[in-house]
C-alpha cells in the first residue's frame, strides 16, 4: 500500500548522512551528463550544468516527489537543437521560460492527473526503453576523441576500470550499506587512477566545467508576435516532453519507495524550475530516472539529498572545477550501466507469455519508439493511443442483446455492454425493426449510452422503428445516459419508461 507523504513539511525524519552522501554521489554523475546534453544541443556545457543546478534545486524544494532529481536532460536537447542551431541561445532561453509557464498553468488545471491514463504496458516499455538508452548512451565513452573505439591498453584499462566500478556497486551493499556503493565506486576508481598514474579519459576530456554562479540574464529576443509563434511550438513541446517523463519518473519512484507524491504539485515546480532556468542561462530540463534512482537506492527519501546534490553541483562548477575534471569517465559510465540495469524490469520478459498480446505490443512498442527515435513523449503517447484503441475494440466486441416476447406480444431487448462510437455497427444489427411487433422495448439496464456516437445510433434507430409505424420505448436509462438525451436538443423522441427503484453508481 502507498503511504500519504507530507509533501509541505520539509521537517520529517531524515538521515542526514544517507541524504548528503547520496547527494554528493549524484552530483557527481550530473556533471558530465549535463555537459552531454548541452553539447548534444548545440550549446555550451556551462548552460547544461547552470540548468541541472536551477532544476535540481527547485524541484527538490518546492516539488511533488522527495528524492526525486531533475536537471537538463536529452529529451529537451533533442527539442532545442534545431531552435539553438537556427536562432541561437537567446530564443532557447525565451522557448525554456515559455514552456516553464505552460508547465505551471497545467500544474494549476490540475492536469497532473491525466498521467493516470498511461497503462501499465506503457510503463513497462517507456523504462524499458530508457533503461536501453541510457546503457546504449555509455557506450560512446568507449571511444577516443576521434570517434574511433578503443583498443589495445587503452581499452583494457578503461574497461577494467569500468567492471571495477560495477563490481564495487553491485557487492558493497552485501557487505555493508554504511556508505553509498555507487559514491564509493567512483572515489575507489578516482583513487587507483590517481595515486597509480594510470592515463585514462576523465571528465576534463569532455569538456571544462569551470564557472561562475548562474547570471540572471532575460532572455534578449524581440517581444513581438512573431517570436511568440517561433518560440510556442518549441515550448509546448518541451513542456509536454518535460511532464510525461517527470510524471512517469514519480510514479516509477512512488513504487519503489512505497509513497505516494503529488503530480499537480509537481507540475508547477518543474514550470517554476524551467522558468527560472531560462532566467539564469540554464537549457531546461525535467525529472531524471537514472539520478533519481540513484538516489533512491542509495537510501535517500527527503528533499536533503536532491538540495545537497544541486548545491555541491554548483561548488564543482565555482571552486571544485580542477578536481573534478580529474574523475575518471570509467567510474561515472560503470555507475550509468549499472543504472540501466536496474532500470530495465526484468520481470516483464516473465510476463510475456501470461499478458495479453495486445500488452505485449503495446510494451515492445513503447520501448521501440523510445530506443530508436529517443522521443519519450511520442513513445508513451502511442503506446497510450493503441492501448486506447485495444480497449475500444474489446469492449466494442462486447455488446450483446438477449431477446424475447412477453405473453402481450411486445419484443424485449435486453442490452448488454457499452454502447459507444465503436460498438454501434454491432448494437444496430442486433434489431429487426421490419418483422418486429408493433410495441418494442429496450432495455438498458446492464448498458450504458456513452457518446454521441450511440446518441446518434438510437435515433436512427428510432427512426427505423417509426418508419415502419411501430412504438418504441427505452428503459431503464441511469440519469447520466439521460442527461446525454437531454443534451442532445431532444433528438431522440421516444417513450423512456423509468423505473423508479433503479440506481447506478456514477462516478
Amino acid at each position: 500500500m502507498f503511504q500519504k507523504i507530507n509533501l509541505f513539511d520539509l521537517s520529517q525524519p531524515v538521515n542526514y548522512r544517507t541524504e548528503l552522501l547520496s547527494g554528493l554521489t549524484v552530483a557527481l554523475a550530473l556533471v558530465p551528463e549535463a555537459v552531454a546534453f548541452a553539447l548534444i544541443a548545440g550549446l555550451s556545457p556551462l548552460t547544461g550544468l547552470y540548468a541541472a543546478f536551477v532544476m535540481g534545486l527547485v524541484t527538490s524544494i518546492f516539488g511533488g516527489r522527495p528524492g526525486m532529481i531533475s536537471g537538463a536532460t536529452g529529451a529537451i536537447a533533442v527539442v532545442i537543437v534545431s531552435l539553438a542551431q537556427s536562432h541561437g541561445v537567446e530564443y532557447v532561453f525565451a522557448a525554456v521560460v515559455l514552456s516553464g509557464l505552460i508547465q505551471m498553468a497545467a500544474g494549476a488545471l490540475r492536469l497532473g492527473k491525466f498521467i493516470r491514463l498511461v497503462p501499465h504496458p506503457v510503463i513497462f516499455g517507456f523504462v524499458n526503453g530508457l533503461a536501453i538508452v541510457i546503457f546504449s548512451a555509455q557506450l560512446g565513452q568507449f571511444k577516443d576523441g576521434t570517434g574511433s573505439w578503443l583498443s589495445g591498453t587503452d581499452l583494457y584499462v578503461f574497461g577494467g576500470l569500468v567492471l571495477l566500478a560495477m563490481a564495487i556497486i553491485y557487492g558493497l551493499p552485501k557487505i555493508t550499506k554504511a556508505v553509498p556503493a555507487s559514491l564509493t565506486a567512483i572515489l575507489s576508481v578516482f583513487a587507483l587512477v590517481y595515486f597509480l598514474g594510470i592515463d585514462t579519459k576523465t571528465v576534463g576530456d569532455i569538456s571544462s566545467i569551470q564557472g561562475g554562479f548562474p547570471p540572471f540574464h532575460l532572455p534578449e529576443v524581440p517581444l513581438s508576435w512573431d517570436t511568440l509563434l517561433l518560440v510556442l511550438p518549441y515550448a509546448g513541446i518541451m513542456a509536454g516532453v518535460g511532464l510525461i517523463e517527470s510524471l512517469l519518473t514519480l510514479n516509477i519512484v512512488d513504487e519503489i519507495t512505497e509513497t505516494r507524491g503529488n503530480g499537480n504539485r509537481e507540475a508547477i515546480a518543474q514550470g517554476a524550475a524551467n522558468l527560472l532556468s531560462g532566467m539564469f542561462s540554464g537549457m531546461g530540463g525535467c525529472a531524471m530516472i537514472g539520478q533519481s534512482l540513484i538516489n533512491v537506492s542509495n537510501g535517500a527519501r527527503a528533499r536533503l539529498s536532491g538540495i545537497f546534490a544541486s548545491v555541491m553541483l554548483l561548488v564543482f562548477v565555482v571552486f571544485g572545477a580542477p578536481l573534478i575534471e580529474q574523475v575518471p569517465m570509467a567510474a561515472l559510465t560503470g555507475l550509468m550501466i549499472m543504472v540501466a540495469i536496474g532500470t530495465f524490469e526484468w520481470a516483464s520478459l516473465r510476463t510475456f507469455r501470461k499478458m495479453p498480446a495486445s500488452d505485449v505490443l503495446v510494451m515492445v512498442l513503447v520501448t521501440l519508439v523510445t530506443v530508436f527515435l529517443h522521443n519519450l513523449a511520442l513513445a508513451v503517447l502511442v503506446g497510450v493511443v493503441i492501448a486506447a484503441l485495444v480497449f475500444a475494440w474489446d469492449n466494442a466486441k462486447r455488446i450483446r442483446a438477449r431477446k424475447h416476447i412477453d405473453e402481450h406480444g411486445v419484443k424485449h431487448y435486453e442490452i448488454y455492454g457499452p454502447l459507444f462510437f465503436a460498438s454501434v455497427a454491432t448494437f444496430n444489427e442486433k434489431f429487426d425493426p421490419m418483422n418486429d411487433p408493433q410495441e418494442v422495448n429496450i432495455d438498458f439496464k446492464d448498458s450504458r449510452i456513452v457518446d454521441m456516437s450511440a446518441i446518434e445510433a438510437v435515433n436512427k434507430l428510432t427512426d427505423r422503428y417509426l418508419k415502419q409505424g411501430k412504438s418504441l420505448h427505452l428503459k431503464h436509462l441511469s440519469p447520466d445516459c439521460r442527461a446525454l438525451l437531454h443534451r442532445a436538443d431532444n433528438l431522440i423522441e421516444v417513450n423512456v419508461l423509468e423505473d423508479p427503484t433503479y440506481k447506478v453508481v456514477l462516478d
